[in-house]
């Protein structure tokens, strides 16, 4: 049985910000108020992330320039790891490298092989103030570098090079999505 309350279901859902926007190319600033503020945006993020069917989501993929992401994913055992992390940073990125499937909320049905150590450890607060650590391996240890990516304005495209990024690039273009309105 389940304590407490489920993330998110107080929050509202806000648009994605989508590639390209500016938000999503530049580091975000440091939460300095630990508040009423801070905890609607931690809810409207994890009903975001749920209504889109994502994994993890950082607050300027809804166009919120503050380092704060959530998370609700597994990792390789199917262990699901559900939480967030204000002002984290990553700490530890280690053990194998890992070429796998990766997406972005922000790309919407897109995805590259892009590689990620399997091992990750981000130290951060809680929506309260306290302090935090999250352990990752596998696929959980993917979300986490994701995440920490995108608070400093990088984007999973990012890491790719060569074929990779432009093939990603070109089908971004094409992007239903991307299409520029008249």
């Amino acid at each position: 049985m389940r304590h407490g309350s489920i993330p998110g279901v107080h929050g509202r859902v806000r648009p994605l910000t989508l590639l390209g926007d500016p938000v999503l190319h530049a580091p975000c600033r440091e939460v300095t108020e630990f508040g009423p503020e801070l905890a609607r945006l931690v809810e409207d993020l994890f009903a975001t992330m749920y209504a889109a069917q994502g994994v993890g989501l950082a607050a300027n993929q809804i166009g919120e320039p503050l380092r704060v992401f959530v998370y609700d994913c597994p990792d390789d055992e199917d262990v699901r790891h559900l939480g967030h992390v204000v002002n984290p940073r990553l700490v530890e990125a280690d053990g194998v490298v890992v070429r796998g499937p990766e997406g972005c909320l922000s790309l919407p049905g897109l995805e590259a092989g892009t590689e990620r150590h399997d091992h990750a450890v981000v130290e951060g607060f809680t929506v309260t103030g306290e302090p935090v650590t999250v352990h990752g391996t596998g696929f959980f240890a993917r979300c986490l570098q994701h995440e920490c990516d995108h608070l400093e304005g990088r984007i999973y495209a990012d890491r790719l090079t060569g074929w990779r990024h432009r093939r990603l690039m070109r089908r971004a273009g094409r992007a239903s999505w991307n299409r520029q309105q008249d």
